[in-house]
């Protein structure tokens, strides 16, 4: 486990990214031209980066990326 220190304003910035990350990949999960298999690899990284924005986010912001990963694949 590695541990970092962020000042107020890095951490808005980093929680900034992982929220635009996140988006990008819902449309990327919608897109009915994308295959399985490059879903599936969008949906894996899909939680690593949701697990890493619940470190930060308030639950009511964290649910409105909370999905079901299985609807998409």
């Amino acid at each position: 486990m590695l541990g970092i220190l962020f000042t107020d304003k890095e951490c808005k910035e980093l929680e900034y990214v992982l929220r635009k990350e996140l988006d990008e990949m819902l449309l990327d999960l919608h897109d009915a031209r994308l295959d399985g298999d490059i879903k599936n690899a969008i949906a894996k990284r899909y939680k690593i980066v949701f697990r890493m924005y619940a470190r930060m986010a308030s639950p009511k912001e964290l649910s409105r990326y909370a999905l079901n990963i299985r609807a998409y694949l």
